[in-house]
């Protein structure tokens, strides 16, 4: 595993768009990982890289494949949902074979943050675009079937800020979809902490670790 660390956001971009390029030219459909504890950047990062790279990448995010509310509540599971059970993991992996296989077009779901819940068929992935990048919590999890993903990877890459900028973020995202700051501090440093310590763990099985970008 490589460790890196990047004194300025433009340093950083500039690497890892040329990382992802090599592999968008290689000549076959590539797949980017991008993990990391909540709130430590991923889907800033993702939709960076993205962006610079025009129509040959798009982001497919984890988490889509939350469980709707209706389910969460069933089960029993709505005041942990963020923890690996409250995902549809098999699904997941389904959807990273069939981008991998690169047999025509993929529709993946999307997360709605400010409804908190998932939406199908919402991002199309056409068989010319030669990069996808997905983000999420719980791509390097060695449990089934998180597992069975680190395969279809070419590349994962670890966000790992300080930690009291990754909760700084974290917080201010609650409050920005409504939570008070009592509410949105009790959830950092609840469930959230707990999913955090989970994914933490995983960094090991990285190939670069991103310490400092900013």
């Amino acid at each position: 595993m490589l460790f890196a660390s990047f004194p300025q956001r433009q340093d950083m971009l500039d690497t890892l768009v040329d990382r992802a390029s090599r592999l968008a030219q290689a000549g076959r459909r590539g797949i980017i990982g991008i993990c990391g504890a909540p709130g430590a950047g991923k889907s800033t990062l993702a939709t960076a890289v993205s962006k610079a790279l025009g129509d040959r990448a798009i982001v497919v995010g984890m988490d889509g494949f939350h469980l709707a509310q209706a389910e969460l509540a069933r089960l029993g599971r709505a005041e942990r949902k963020g923890a690996p059970d409250t995902f549809d993991a098999d699904g997941y992996v389904h959807l990273l074979r069939r981008l991998r296989a690169n047999e025509g077009t993929v529709y993946a779901p999307l997360f709605r943050r400010d409804i908190e819940e998932p939406i199908a068929n919402a991002v199309a992935v056409p068989p010319e675009t030669p990069l996808v990048i997905t983000e999420g919590n719980y791509l390097l999890l060695p449990d089934p079937p998180w597992c069975e993903l680190r395969a279809l990877f070419d590349e994962v890459w670890f966000l790992a800020p300080e930690e009291d900028d990754r909760t700084r973020r974290l917080v201010e995202r609650h409050r920005a979809y409504g939570r008070s700051p009592d509410a949105a501090l009790a959830r950092a440093r609840g469930s959230d902490q707990t999913n955090a310590e989970l994914v933490l763990a995983t960094a090991v099985r990285a190939d670069l670790m991103i310490t400092q970008w900013e």
